[in-house]
């Protein structure tokens, strides 16, 4: 791995040119952000995902499908994924394919069990016969941890748990990792990372912060928050991905790598409320502020905050940017979208002013 600032460890450039890789959910916001940034490097990388549900999509917006080899399918229906790998040898594999929204599974929640833990199971199952494979990364969330609202920072080794159907999938989700890393994966480093609350230009989802603050902004109107209380670990796409390549690479060449590893905000860094992070991001997109609606019925927590320590000691990785940091070039994204500015362009940009700040 490359080592930029001081001891904090960079992703490297020369590891990934010539990659093989599988990457998951490569039509979503983040998905999209690291499929850029993949192929920017020189990795060959194909694609596994369901089409965009996003209006507007940063898949489409970006044209990633013209930068990697896209294959739309359904991580739930074995015979999509055995089509999308079929003819094709992986070295490394980044699995983020999920349905990743808290309310959206409270919803619907066989259907997030399906995707977020049968999914995975069917992933795993089909990636057994990749002979050249050296390390597959899952991803699951900050949310896996049994959370009493009581606001201490999860380590990797605090209980797995879950009272909404999002959180209680992606800890399953865990355990299906595990069991088939010991089962069926003798030679090849398979893992989990656990991200914080992420942010960053293009996401358009529904029921997601920053993108709700964006679409309030640009119809003229003002942002509903549910819990402006309450805090999460925010942190940028780049600081996210970063972490995750970094923490895939390690799994590669280092056979004493960690097998779950959390990432978030730096170790002792403040926290922001989500009524501080929406009033930064009303204020740079100069908006109106922001009003309150109570959800006495939210089975969303109140206190999330998880321990990246981990992440510094065994990989030399922490985040860059801070919450205000993180804001700021979210709504930069934004801001320049909405006057014109190429999407892909700006991912790219932003993506070689983090790797500059090594």
């Amino acid at each position: 791995m490359g080592l930029g600032r001081g001891a904090v460890a960079a992703v490297n450039p020369g590891f990934w040119a010539g990659k093989r890789v599988l990457l998951t959910g490569h039509t979503g916001f983040k998905g999209s952000w690291a499929a850029l940034w993949l192929s920017s490097m020189g990795a060959e990388v194909t694609g596994l995902a369901l089409p965009s549900d996003q209006t507007p999509s940063l898949f489409e917006m970006a044209g990633v499908e013209r930068r990697i080899d896209s294959r739309l399918g359904d991580i739930r229906d074995p015979a999509a994924i055995d089509r999308a790998l079929a003819g094709k040898t992986f070295d490394l594999v980044l699995h983020m394919a999920a349905q990743a929204i808290v309310r959206t599974a409270i919803e619907d929640p066989v259907a997030a069990f399906d995707t977020n833990v049968m999914g995975t199971a069917r992933l795993l199952e089909a990636l057994r016969g990749q002979t050249a494979l050296k390390a597959v990364l899952t991803i699951t969330s900050d949310k896996v941890y049994a959370n009493d609202d009581g606001g201490r920072a999860f380590a990797e080794g605090d209980p797995l748990g879950g009272k909404d159907p999002y959180s209680a999938s992606k800890a399953a989700a865990e355990i299906v990792v595990q069991s088939f890393a010991r089962s069926y994966f003798p030679g090849v480093a398979v893992a989990t990372a656990r991200g914080g609350n992420v942010i960053g230009g293009g996401d358009f989802s529904r029921d997601r912060l920053v993108a709700d603050i964006v679409r309030a902004v640009r119809a003229g109107e003002a942002v509903t928050l549910r819990h402006p209380e309450a805090t999460r670990p925010w942190q940028h796409v780049l600081d996210c991905l970063a972490g995750y390549l970094t923490f895939l690479e390690a799994l590669a060449v280092r056979p004493d790598a960690p097998r779950a590893l959390n990432f978030g905000p730096r170790p002792g860094g403040a926290e922001v409320t989500v009524g501080e992070l929406a009033t930064l991001g009303v204020k740079a997109l100069g908006g109106k502020p922001w009003r309150h609606e109570p959800d006495p019925d939210s089975l969303e927590a109140r206190a999330l905050a998880i321990d990246a320590t981990r992440a510094r000691t065994a990989l030399g990785f922490e985040s860059r940017l801070d919450a205000p940091e993180a804001v700021r070039l979210t709504m930069d994204w934004y801001a320049r979208q909405a006057a014109g500015a190429d999407a892909r362009a700006l991912c790219l940009e932003q993506i070689e002013g983090y790797q500059a700040r090594a």
